[in-house]
């Protein structure tokens, strides 16, 4: 670590690529270090940040759990952060900057169609450059979607798979996308290694090497789970040569200027249901999925006769489900989730949902 700086760990990835899964771990895992967090969530709701507050996190003495947990945590959800860096971003570094003695690391978890360049260049700025430093870009990759050739360099390859599957991504921006996440990254994390076999782990590797040099490590890893000391103390110092990374958006992200980029095309909004058969409602998302161009689903779900709230994740084909806490007792019982995609309309899919879920 850079001598009196405090370490900064950025982690970016596609949608549904195990982002928060990784933190989740990491903050279960660091015992001893004050850690303080910053979510950037795309949609109005924060369903990344919440998961992550059920992490335990060390308190500076005299203070509650309840009260380092708040402290800690800077959710950025009026935009993508990398489109905010001068309205969210720098405000808030430099709060933790004030307050420099009380903060071990800083983890940083962006939205999944954000940018790593233009946040880690915020870190050459005066009064953030002096305290700060990037430890390490980490871009997360989801081994089997990549496997199974959705961001695959083989023009051809991309072309037969989303003509044999209408769910996909449509927009050529998504590869170019995958493409500008790695190549700021020190360390490639690929995750769902429990899904490849033999042949799909070298064709990631493949795509990973033809974006990244050989000195940066890739690791596969299952549930999230990777050892702290792989992932954090790195030293890579990244705001040293990210003017040097050349990406297929830094028009976009000019200092001082706001333009459109790939995720803006993206339609983003929250449904909102009451108490919900889980069955059901697994049942209805899939049959969405395969009828809507929906690339990803994430909420919570308040269950019929279960005291306790069921996180729902959807990423293409895949749905996965799991109970994370009690309700607490002033909270609405009510179900809430976050659809992503292109071309989906808030109305349809709530009439879809309602007519599924009371008949």
């Amino acid at each position: 670590m850079q001598l009196n700086k405090i370490p900064t760990t950025i982690v970016t990835g596609f949608l549904g690529s195990g982002k928060t899964t990784l933190l989740s771990n990491v903050l279960k895992q660091a015992a001893g270090k004050r850690i303080a967090v910053i979510v950037n969530e795309f949609g109005e709701l924060d369903i990344d940040s919440d998961l992550l507050r059920s992490c335990p996190l060390d308190c500076p003495e005299g203070e509650e759990s309840s009260q380092r947990s708040d402290d800690g945590f800077y959710e950025l959800a009026n935009g993508c952060i990398c489109c905010t860096v001068e309205e969210e971003f720098l405000p808030v570094m430099e709060q933790l900057v004030a307050r420099r003695a009380d903060i071990d690391h800083i983890l940083i978890e962006t939205s999944g169609l954000a940018l790593p360049k233009p946040l880690v260049q915020a870190f050459n700025w005066p009064g953030i450059k002096e305290y700060c430093t990037v430890d390490a870009v980490i871009t997360v990759v989801d081994g089997e979607a990549v496997a199974a050739g959705r961001f695959a360099h083989d023009e051809d390859q991309v072309q037969a798979q989303r003509q044999a599957d209408e769910s996909l991504d449509h927009d050529p921006s998504l590869q170019e996308l995958l493409d500008d996440q790695l190549s700021a990254a020190d360390l490639v994390v690929v995750s769902k290694n429990d899904l490849l076999d033999e042949d799909a782990r070298a064709r990631v590797q493949k795509i990973i090497a033809h974006e990244v040099p050989n000195t940066v490590k890739t690791v596969y890893i299952e549930n999230g789970e990777a050892a702290l000391d792989v992932l954090l103390g790195i030293d890579a110092a990244t705001e040293s040569r990210i003017d040097h990374v050349h990406n297929h958006h830094d028009h976009h992200h000019a200092y001082g200027a706001h333009h459109d980029h790939a995720h803006d095309h993206f339609d983003s909004f929250v449904v909102t249901l009451g108490e919900v058969q889980s069955d059901l409602l697994q049942e209805t998302l899939t049959q969405l999925v395969e009828e809507h161009n929906i690339f990803r689903v994430k909420g919570f779900a308040a269950v019929h006769g279960k005291p306790m709230r069921q996180v729902f994740q959807v990423v293409g084909t895949r749905l996965d489900r799991y109970f994370d806490r009690l309700w607490e007792a002033d909270e609405i019982r009510q179900t809430q989730l976050v659809f992503i995609g292109k071309g989906i309309k808030k109305e349809e899919i709530e009439n879809i949902l309602h007519d599924a879920l009371s008949a």
